[in-house]
């Protein structure tokens, strides 16, 4: 498996030697080159990882992770829409880059890595060396010395002091992973706005989660924000999985696609548009500022300064509520309501203890390993249950009405079976979180 690091290096600084690594790779002949680039005056994109370049005919957007997107538009108009998130209404700006690409060959000049070497200068200069290495040894050897030549590891390894530490490096990391997905979600890339959105939802989760460690009135504003995007994103999403849902039924079936269907294929199409349109907006730009913010000076009280190991009382909290809300199951008014709220309790202790991970290892793991079967059972019945609400919501003035009836009688069948697993799932879950609880519970 390819890996790669990369670290932050000063513009005039040379590179070390790269002779007597391990499997006796050495440098091979340095290539250079100078893509046209774009950036904002103080070099946003370049400190986050990114490249905004046009060469061979296409524009490209190039991410940290080194995961490359084509994009449309000539190249006489920067695609500016796709970093809107990272320039957040500071204009681009052509910056020039140089680049040097260092092979890293083997005795018999097979390649073992590469080194690039990026200089990106507009009114500042930045540089950054990135590493890739399907060799441990010899990422590792390479990595030594570049820190010997004053390089800096970009980003930071997280350090998990306290409990307030645990929540900003997740809630970090989730707006990592919202940045990482903005450009694909305009680009209608498939289940970008999925993966964005669980981000959201993680980030609301552990704020929510942790609220006795934060001050509330910020972290209710962020909160909030949060949830207004989770919605925008839904809309899309919703759409996406019904149509996804309805086309596997048909074909399953064996019938043709309905006119209805198409239908819902344009409502899908239109709530991208709208979609688009938020994400070019001021309120989306200020939840990234807030975001930001709170990553940088976290609203935390004096709770927050707890050692991190007694994130273990969060991870417990979130489990005993999922363990209350099933109880809840057996004398329910609604059953299908307290399903949905015993889901999402779920879903936070699941979200809880992958924060937790680094810092309490296994027990959490296995922990938001049952948290996760309880909500994905559970899930399959609702998304069962919204399908049937959508089938008879269908007016098509008596046309497709078998097939339609046809469909419901599926989901219905598909709901009886996510509801044996749910049981079958909780049963196990229930036993195997009792012991993790004990677990955690030794460090309270």
């Amino acid at each position: 498996m390819t890996s790669h690091r990369a670290y932050a290096i000063d513009p005039g600084a040379p590179l070390p030697g790269l002779t007597g690594l391990p499997g006796g790779a050495e440098a091979g002949e340095p290539r250079s080159y100078a893509p046209a680039g774009f950036d904002t005056e103080d070099l946003t994109l370049a400190a986050h990882g990114i490249r905004l370049n046009h060469r061979d005919g296409h524009w490209r957007l190039t991410l940290l992770s080194g995961a490359e997107e084509r994009l449309p538009g000539p190249a006489r108009t920067v695609p500016a829409r796709f970093v809107a998130a990272h320039a957040r209404g500071r204009p681009l700006v052509p910056v020039t880059t140089r680049r040097t690409v260092i092979p890293l060959l083997g005795p018999d000049g097979e390649t073992l890595g590469e080194i690039t070497d990026d200089a990106v200068r507009a009114s500042g200069v930045w540089r950054e060396i990135t590493v890739v290495s399907g060799s441990p040894e010899l990422l590792e050897a390479v990595a030594e010395r570049l820190l010997a030549a004053g390089a800096r590891p970009a980003p930071q390894t997280p350090e998990y002091r306290t409990t307030g530490d645990v929540v900003t490096s997740y809630v970090a990391e989730q707006r990592a992973i919202i940045l990482a997905y903005d450009p694909k979600v305009r680009l209608a890339v498939h289940d970008s706005v999925h993966k964005m959105r669980v981000a959201v939802r993680r980030t609301r989760s552990i704020l929510r989660t942790a609220a006795r460690l934060l001050e509330p009135e910020p972290a209710g504003r962020l909160e909030a924000e949060l949830k207004w995007l989770a919605g925008e994103l839904g809309e899309v999403r919703d759409l996406e999985v019904l149509r996804e849902r309805f086309a596997g039924r048909l074909a399953e079936l064996g019938e043709p696609a309905p006119s209805w269907l198409a239908g819902l294929g344009e409502k899908e199409r239109l709530a991208y548009v709208r979609l688009n349109h938020t994400l070019l907006g001021e309120r989306y730009f200020a939840l990234l500022d807030a975001l930001d913010a709170f990553v940088a000076d976290p609203p935390f009280t004096g709770r927050a300064s707890r050692r991190a190991r007694k994130v273990n009382a969060l991870v417990a909290g979130a489990w005993r509520r999922v363990a209350r809300r099933h109880a809840e199951l057996e004398h329910a008014e609604d059953p299908d309501e307290a399903r949905h709220r015993t889901r999402k309790a779920a879903k936070r202790a699941r979200y809880t203890a992958e924060a937790a991970r680094p810092v309490l290892g296994e027990p959490a793991r296995r922990l938001a390993a049952q948290a996760s079967r309880v909500q994905e059972t559970l899930g399959a019945y609702q998304d069962s249950v919204i399908a049937r609400e959508r089938l008879a919501e269908l007016d098509t003035g008596g046309e497709d009405a078998r097939t339609i009836d046809a469909l419901i009688g599926v989901e219905r069948g598909a709901a009886a079976q996510a509801l044996a697993d749910a049981r079958d799932v909780w049963a196990e879950a229930e036993d195997i979180a009792a012991l993790e609880m004990v677990a955690l519970g030794r460090d309270e």
